[in-house]
């Protein structure tokens, strides 16, 4: 402390691979000192001890403000440890913000290191600082997040399937409806070209039903026996032969996908209700565990990350954005969001409509003033993010007559999300 004010320095760190670009900067701007560090304990070990030489004393009265353009990973979590503020900068604004001081459109690992650093010394009252989350909430993230990217994966998998059979086997997808279930996959993978899939047996395809645990197992073989058999266009004999062993291929990986989204289900599922705020979010309307997770792993659980409700819904971009210029003023959805949650909130949003009565007559309402089906489920899941923070704010469970009371007397004009 200097004269009674508390001694601010700023760093700025441009993260690479193996490195890391930093200069720390003091609160008027002057630089003083720059260095590249490696990843690792020894550049974290050296970023103590740049840093630690511009600190008066024994630095208890200081604060140091770091920018980064991250908010993960090993490096990050040691700077929150070491008791630096840090700043997760969205590469966006950083890019913004080197066009703001320049127009020549240089760049350079040092350079961006300078610019974050003077971004975080002048803008970090318009930044958000990196969430308090806890341990148990990351794990949640990391399980929720590889489980929803598997889940992905094999959907792109299963068009690429598709896609293939209908070039040379189109009777196999009037045959399996579901590419992906584990008949079909069986099936597909005894018999992945025309020729052998006319071959199978009733037995054989019935064994494979039964061991997919499917009802009316008898008209099901049937219709797959049938359309197997029926005569169909086809393709040469190599060019078959290459279709099935590709097929083959996209076939083990989509069967290996389906056992590691099962594996990870129940991972998800378990760390989900070990959490102290399950009990709130399984209580939403439309919303299980594994929806729980994916909103809970993408929101977070630091107590103190959204001032409000309105706070809460700008970040989950359920919110509108309002721009307005002179006479024109246009109000539109947010295009630029987090792709996971939003999927998430929709989700909930959807399956709200047949769990809350009030969901979905707010649903209904707003179908009926001539809102489109997605514009509509968006209005809703917005609504339904701010009774979870309400929620999760008095740690109380969703409650329906309390959820939507409000709404009984409210005019028709002021129902818009």
């Amino acid at each position: 402390m200097v004269r009674g004010v508390p001694v601010r320095l700023f760093v700025g760190d441009d993260w690479a691979e193996d490195h890391h670009d930093v200069e720390v900067m003091d609160a008027a701007g002057k630089v003083l000192g720059r260095r590249r560090l490696p990843e690792g304990v020894a550049g974290m070990a050296q970023l103590h001890e740049l840093i630690g030489r511009f600190l008066p004393g024994d630095g208890d009265d200081c604060e140091v403000v770091v920018g980064i353009e991250t908010d993960r990973g090993p490096w990050v979590t040691a700077l929150i440890a070491a008791g630096y503020q840090v700043f997760p900068v969205n590469p966006l604004q950083a890019s913004r913000y080197r066009e703001r001081h320049g127009v020549s459109r240089a760049k350079s690992d040092a350079g961006d290191a300078h610019a974050l650093a003077d971004m975080v010394r002048t803008d970090s009252h318009q930044l958000r600082p990196a969430a308090g989350d806890s341990p148990e909430a990351e794990a949640i993230k990391v399980l929720a997040r590889t489980h929803k990217t598997l889940i992905w994966e094999r959907t792109r998998a299963v068009q690429r399937l598709r896609h293939q059979l209908r070039e040379y086997f189109p009777a196999a997808l009037e045959a399996f409806e579901d590419l992906d279930a584990p008949d079909a996959l069986e099936l597909l993978a005894r018999a992945p070209d025309p020729a052998r899939a006319a071959r199978l047996t009733r037995a054989q395809v019935s064994a494979a039903l039964k061991r997919a645990r499917r009802r009316g197992i008898a008209g099901k073989a049937d219709a797959i026996l049938a359309a197997l058999r029926g005569e169909q266009l086809g393709q040469p004999a190599a060019l078959t032969a290459a279709y099935a062993a590709a097929a083959r291929s996209l076939i083990a990986v989509i069967t290996t996908l389906n056992e590691q989204v099962k594996s990870l289900q129940g991972q998800v599922e378990e760390h989900f209700g070990r959490h102290p705020d399950a009990e709130v979010y399984l209580s939403q309307p439309g919303m299980g565990a594994i929806l729980g997770a994916r909103v809970l792993a993408e929101f977070g659980d630091d107590p103190h990350r959204y001032h409000d409700g309105k706070a809460r819904r700008n970040y989950a971009a359920t919110s509108p954005i309002t721009r307005a210029s002179g006479k024109k003023k246009i109000v539109a959805a947010r295009f630029i969001h987090n792709d996971r949650l939003v999927d998430a909130l929709m989700s909930q949003a959807f399956s709200a409509l047949g769990a809350s009565p009030g969901a979905r007559a707010y649903y209904d309402e707003l179908r009926a003033r001539g809102l489109e089906h997605n514009d509509a489920l968006r209005r809703l899941a917005n609504r339904l993010v701010g009774i979870l923070h309400g929620c999760l704010k008095t740690r109380t469970r969703y409650h329906e007559a309390t959820a939507w009371h409000h709404r009984e007397n409210l005019p028709q004009s002021s129902a818009a999300a």
